[in-house]
């Protein structure tokens, strides 16, 4: 390795068109664990970087940025969301910070599709029962669920993914469409018809709820007991953005006394969940392994962008997806 190549650490394997990109013009260092590194493993791996890549499950905070040193230049997040990253004490120190955005929106909305209609559709009860050898017949009043068609969908976060969301549930099952956004939109924003609401209405009136708003101060447990109380008992939730925006015992609550249908989580807190976590015995709730991006053209694009802020922020340019 040349001693006077700019050092670069990156928290996880991620698809090696990203860590061939940085190899090229840095020393690249990759935590080879199939497991975050532990904390004394990041303050470790840092220690004289001028460049992090960092992952979801990696605190960065000032602890991290004191272990690398006063060389390092540029944190870049391998996700859209960044809310592991100490940005203001970042931006304090002139630390750059970036991150993928764009590039998963589709695989992500995808994702959130497929939990809305397996919830709807009991897909794990009824998976449940052939793999348990409990099928014994066609049953006429087994294992019912919803309807999409004709159906209300409340947005909760009517950004890129979740305005995609949207605009499948409109255009393939004619579905209504409510939606909260940080501001107002006009009603010719979106290439199909939305109503912008406050939240409360949205759960009122909703048949199924989709997740799609950045972890903040204001937004971590916005959905807690008394939302689940506004909601239909036939209500379905999803949330395919962070774990922590549902209060995870409310939910459980909501689950097991039927105050709602169903809900299907890409996402959990913590992840994964401990072995005998309540949430997992609730068999109308649905829960994925944080797989919203999971496609090979979303996590190689992701892998780029990440490795590009890196190029950029190392070589004296502005970061092409920039936080900070």
């Amino acid at each position: 390795m040349d001693s006077n190549l700019q050092k670069v650490f990156v928290a996880r394997r991620i698809p090696q068109i990203g860590i061939d990109s940085l190899a090229q013009q840095f020393a690249v260092t990759v935590h080879s664990g199939q497991l975050p590194p532990t904390r004394s493993e990041l303050l470790s791996g840092v220690g004289g970087c001028h460049g992090i890549l960092s992952l979801l499950s990696d605190r960065i905070d000032g602890e991290v940025m004191d272990a690398a040193g006063a060389q390092l230049k540029v944190i870049s997040n391998f996700a859209v969301g960044f809310n592991n990253i100490d940005v203001p004490e970042a931006t304090r120190r002139g630390i750059a910070v970036g991150n993928t955005p764009d590039v998963l929106t589709d695989a992500t909305a995808d994702i959130a599709i497929a939990l809305i209609m397996a919830t709807a559709r009991r897909l794990r009860e009824a998976w449940q029962a052939v793999d348990n050898l409990a099928w014994k017949t066609w049953e006429p009043t087994g294992w019912r669920g919803l309807d999409l068609v004709g159906s209300t969908v409340g947005i909760v976060g009517m950004g890129r993914i979740g305005s995609k969301v949207a605009q499948r549930l409109y255009g393939g099952w004619n579905m209504r469409v409510l939606f909260t956004a940080h501001r107002a939109k006009a009603e010719d924003t979106f290439p199909f018809p939305a109503r912008q609401v406050a939240l409360d209405e949205l759960l009122t009136n909703s048949d199924f709820i989709s997740l799609h708003v950045p972890l903040s101060a204001d937004t971590r447990h916005l959905i807690g007991a008394r939302e689940f109380g506004l909601m239909k008992e036939t209500a379905v939730v999803v949330n395919t953005a962070r774990g922590e925006i549902i209060n995870q015992a409310a939910l459980v609550n909501a689950l097991r006394n039927k105050q709602i249908f169903g809900a299907g989580l890409d996402v959990c807190d913590p992840e994964p969940l401990p072995e005998y976590d309540p949430l997992r015995q609730c068999e109308n709730c649905l829960l994925l392994p944080h797989i919203g991006s999971a496609t090979y053209s979303a996590r190689d694009a992701m892998a780029v962008r990440a490795a590009d802020n890196l190029l950029a922020g190392l070589t004296g340019n502005p970061l092409p997806y920039p936080v900070n």
